[in-house]
């Protein structure tokens, strides 16, 4: 098992409750595919460092998980087809 750090940015634009289901939403794909998640921060919003399509501000979401990469191929092909998030980064930690 391998351990990444998953950095999502949601959409600005949205109610409280739709920002959290998206986020749930996305936690499931990985406990789906078997990812074991160490670690979930909501880390609000806050300013980004330039505009994305027209949003100067997006909640952040920061998961560490424990996973093979098949779970992460399946959230990172998710993630590149959700209309709510302005950005993710994807990244192999190493021990």
């Amino acid at each position: 098992m391998n351990k990444y750090e998953l950095m999502f940015i949601v959409k600005p634009d949205m109610e409280e409750a739709q920002i959290q289901k998206v986020a749930e939403d996305l936690k499931k794909v990985l406990t789906d595919n078997k990812a074991k998640i160490v670690e979930e921060k909501a880390m609000g919003q806050r300013e980004l460092a330039y505009e994305i399509k027209k949003f100067k501000t997006g909640y952040y979401f920061l998961y560490v998980v424990e996973s093979e990469t098949a779970a992460i191929e399946e959230f990172d092909r998710v993630v590149k087809i959700n209309e709510n998030l302005l950005r993710h980064l994807i990244v192999k930690v190493e021990d």
